[in-house]
Parts: C-alpha cells; structure tokens; sequence
C-alpha cells in the first residue's frame, strides 16, 4: 500500500505551485484528476522550449502519476460534472485568484454544501485574506515582495531571484503538508476545512535567521553572496580548477580544516579562536585561506576534506548533480514510458517510507487523455453522455 491510497483529489491547479502539491500527494497514492480546459489545458503544456515530442518539459516534470480531464467550467454541465466530482473527492486544490471560484460556484462555503468532509486547499499569492489578497501573483513576485531578493546575491550586485522557482514549490510543498494535516484532523472530526497557503507567507518564513537579526536590530540583512552571516569559513572557494563548497561551522572542524591547509598556527590565532571572532575578522580569514584553496584541485581538496570529516562539496551543473553516484544510488532520478515520447527521466521521490513507500508509476498525462474513464468511474457516466458532452464542447 501507499500511504494516500483511497484518497481521492479534484486538481483545479495549474502552472507549478498546486501541480506541485497534486504531484506530491499523487506519488503517496493518491489518485489525482487533474482538470484542465479543453482549449490548451494547463498554462504550462505551451511552455518552452525545450519541448519533447512537441510536449512541453516544463509541464513533464510536475505532472506525473495524474490523470487528466477536460472541463469546460463555463457550462452549465461542466459544473455540473464538476458538482458530481467533488461529491466523490477528498480533497479539492485551486490556485485561482481569491474569488474566482467563488464567482464560478465553487467557493469552499459552496464546496463544504456539497461535501462537508472536502478539505478544500488553496495556494495563492498572498493568501485569502489581508490587502493584498486581490493582487495576482508569481514567483517571481513573491520571492521580491518576501525580502529573499534583497539577500541573494553580491553585495555589489543587483537583487537576484533563487535559481528555480523556490516560491512556488515551496508553496506546494506547504500545500501538501497543509493537506495531509487537514485529513488527519478529519480523521478525528469527521469535518474537511479550508487549507490557505500563500507564497508570500511560504518565503517569509524562509527568512529565518536572517528575520531573526532583523528583529534583534532593526537593520535589514544585505547581499553577502555565497558567504553566511554567522558562520565562516562556510562559503564558496576558488580551487585550481574550478569552485567548491567548504563548511567548517564549529571550532572543532576549524581545528581540523587548519590541519589539513598545513596552517595550524591558525588555530592559535586570537583573531580566529571562536565562531564569532572569525565572522568578526572574515576579511583578515579569507585572505589568508583564498591563495591557499587555489593551489590545489577540487577533486583533491575533497579527497582531503572527506578523510579528515569536514564538510565540503563540489558546485555541479545540474547535469553533473542529476548524473551523480548518490543521487542515482537515492533513486532521485527514475523513468517513466510516456505514450508519444516513450521512455524519458523524471526526478524521484525525496521522501523515503520504509513501510508504505510511494512510487513514480504513471508518466504525465496528455491532455484529456483520461476523460471518459474519470467520468465513468467517478461520475458513472454512460458513454452516449460523455459522448453528448464531447459533442457539446464540455470535454
């Protein structure tokens, strides 16, 4: 078994934070009916390039394990399927505007009439409630709006966004652990509730130490770059050929990574001695220990580091990261067999069950290419309706 086995999710979400979520409860077990509109479907099948068989990357790598169904929300009989639908769920996820729903019926005082044991979830920019609630919003927006621009990157530079769309997945992830709390609260209640994540909350609460010092002084933490604000040597080292990580982050691994820099004259040195006096004198450290990291390689300061247990790594390319030893030996690289790509990689699964694992079993799906079996199995409707509905433009 799987741990979300029986738990039945209408997906109303689209683009990367609800898909996210959906994927996530999709690879616990849960059988997840992904509703798109007919014309197009999910924002993200049209983005790219890179598209694999004239099927978007950006939307194969968030949607597996999903079954998809096209409703026309605008018709009087998509909503009523829609009706028919949430009368079967568990779990309803949206990621419209706060309102839009509403306006379409489907509101969660609506949705609760019809299923009082919904747990209804939404992802939006910036929450359900408060000023700004009505205000669209991007990851790009809410990693700006949070703050965690304003600390990405170097202090001579301009504000940089995180690499991937942190926002979003981590608004998904929220959503997903929103959900699973909300159905062990059923469990004991025998009542749904509205689930509300907001990006912006999700990327304010990353902020941790860093609103931690803002509180402690009223001063806004800066750009540092690769460097941390309590903790050095913790940061990126240029080697001989190339760059990598280094982590000594208590006085017991600077005793150590002074031992292995042939320096430990260094362990001595007042300027140095604790955590706080090295943060204190940084520039006078890094001076020191820069020429040193550049006469050797990567490779062999690792080897080094590694023997002696202090904590460092190489910078990959995503290439390199998705091609690893532990990330192959962790099962985070699997394959599916897609019906018009066949066999393509996705990532796996970071959370490992010992007893109820999920699984990567189903490729994403192509656009409707579920419909009659969800209407049929979940509505029990006969083929002359869903052929009726096909002829009408509802599916």
């Amino acid at each position: 078994m799987k741990p979300l086995d029986g738990i039945k999710v209408v997906d109303l979400s689209r683009i990367l934070a609800g898909p996210y979520c959906s994927m996530i409860l999709a690879d616990m077990g849960a059988e997840v009916v992904k509703i798109e509109n007919p014309d197009g479907g999910d924002d993200t099948r049209a983005w790219g390039p890179p598209f694999l068989e004239g099927e978007s990357t950006y939307f194969l790598s968030i949607n597996r394990n999903k079954k998809s169904l096209t409703l026309n929300l605008k018709d009087p009989r998509g909503k009523d399927v829609l009706r028919r639908l949430i009368a079967q769920g568990d779990v309803l996820l949206e990621n419209f505007r706060p309102g839009a729903l509403e306006r379409l019926g489907f509101g969660y005082e609506a949705v609760k009439v019809l299923n009082s044991r919904m747990v209804y979830c939404s992802v939006s920019g910036f929450g359900q409630t408060g000023p700004d609630a009505q205000r669209p919003g991007y990851d790009l927006i809410a990693q700006g709006e949070s703050g965690l621009m304003s600390i990405t990157g170097y202090a001579e530079g301009p504000p940089l966004k995180v690499g991937t769309s942190i926002a979003d997945i981590f608004a998904g992830t929220l959503a997903a652990q929103g959900i699973l709390l909300a159905l062990f609260a059923r469990e004991r209640t025998g009542r749904g509730q509205l689930v509300d994540v907001a990006l912006l909350d999700g990327m304010l609460s990353v902020l941790t130490y860093q609103a931690g010092s803002y509180f402690a002084t009223g001063n806004s933490p800066g750009r540092r770059g690769n460097q941390h604000p309590s903790i050095t040597p913790y940061e990126a080292y240029e080697a001989k050929d190339g760059h990598l990580n280094i982590g000594v982050a208590n006085n017991s691994l600077y005793d150590k990574f002074c031992k292995v820099l042939g320096r430990e004259d260094l362990i001595a040195d007042p300027r140095f001695r604790g955590d706080a006096d090295r943060v204190t004198n940084r520039a006078a450290l890094q001076a020191i220990l820069a020429p040193i990291i550049t006469t050797r390689t990567v490779r062999e300061w690792l080897a080094a580091f590694d023997a002696a247990g202090i904590p460092a790594g190489a910078i990959r390319s995503v290439g390199e990261a998705l091609s690893a030893a532990q990330a192959l030996a962790r099962e985070m690289v699997t394959e599916v067999v897609h019906p018009k790509i066949g066999p393509m990689k996705v990532t796996g699964i970071p959370v490992k069950l010992s007893d109820t694992p999920g699984a990567v079993e189903t490729p994403p799906p192509l656009l409707g290419q579920h419909t009659d079996e969800v209407l049929r199995e979940w509505v029990g409707l006969r083929p002359q309706d869903i052929a009726g509905l096909r002829s009408g433009r509802v599916i």
